[in-house]
């Protein structure tokens, strides 16, 4: 099974969502030109990059939050914008880089949000939302919280609960921007350990914008590097992971060397860049 992921992944064969030559910016200030990325089907794929490289802004461009001036994203073969808000919804779940929840709503009301794109006037509120609710808020160690007020919980525990909504939404496609902000290490790794799970047991394809480098190496199966709106390298990180990939993207020297727990990548900064900073 993981050996298919990484072919698919590698070969970029099942891409149900792509972009495909878009042009991306605000308010006339151009951020990738010419862009194409494809997102292999089933596979946990890791954008990284430094800030303000166009990261955040291709994945609203893939979530329809941000149409292209030229180009197309494509869902499934067609142009997502041909879609109803509510069929893409239904297909792909996304957590921004920040989150506001309505003043003085529960932690199981906000989770429940995420269930929306289920309802319509025929389908009303049911036995398999309460469940997919309950679920998501197991998953992400949120259950005990559900009666508490998001406002009032840390910026950790906000994060998770945000996670569990975009969790509930069931979607065969999670764009997560970030989502590792504001939660300590030890969550880092059991939110990480999650979208690993949800990857591997449901098939589901999952997007993360990663800003630590070791953890993106670690858990993606696709890696896309970008660099100034465009993307310098794709694939494997076994593959395409070397310390000059490391220091054109991000002007770190660094060794590389294999991660003793599994193989992947491990990124070691030189002391040349404290030197340099010094």
């Amino acid at each position: 099974m993981l050996e298919k992921q990484a072919a698919a992944a590698e070969s970029g064969d099942g891409a149900r969502l792509r972009a495909d030559r878009v042009r991306l910016g605000y308010r006339g200030r151009t951020i990738s030109d010419q862009l194409s990325v494809d997102i292999p089907d089933g596979a946990f794929t890791v954008i990284i990059g430094p800030n303000a490289c166009g990261k955040s802004t291709l994945l609203r461009a893939l979530a329809r939050l941000l149409a292209p001036e030229s180009g197309a994203v494509l869902l499934d073969g067609r142009a997502i914008t041909s879609y109803p808000a509510k069929e893409v919804a239904r297909r792909i779940g996304l957590l921004p880089q920040t989150s506001i929840a309505p003043e003085g709503i529960r932690v199981a009301d906000l989770v429940a949000r995420g269930r929306y794109p289920h309802q319509s006037l025929l389908r009303q509120w049911s036995r398999a939302d309460e469940e997919a609710v309950a679920a998501a808020m197991a998953a992400t160690g949120v259950s005990e919280l559900s009666a508490r007020a998001v406002d009032e919980l840390s910026g950790g525990q906000r994060q998770r609960v945000w996670i569990a909504m975009v969790l509930a939404q069931d979607t065969p496609v999670v764009l997560l921007d970030e989502p590792t902000t504001y939660l300590d290490i030890a969550h880092q790794i059991q939110l990480l350990d999650l979208c690993r799970k949800l990857n591997r047991e449901s098939g589901r394809t999952v997007v993360a914008v990663l800003h630590d480098l070791n953890h993106a190496f670690r858990y993606a199966d696709h890696l896309i590097a970008m660099k100034d709106g465009a993307v310098v390298a794709a694939g494997s990180p076994r593959r395409i992971v070397t310390a000059g990939l490391v220091r054109e993207v991000f002007a770190l020297g660094c060794r590389i060397i294999d991660d003793p727990e599994t193989g992947a990548p491990l990124v070691i900064p030189l002391a040349e860049n404290a030197a340099q900073t010094g």
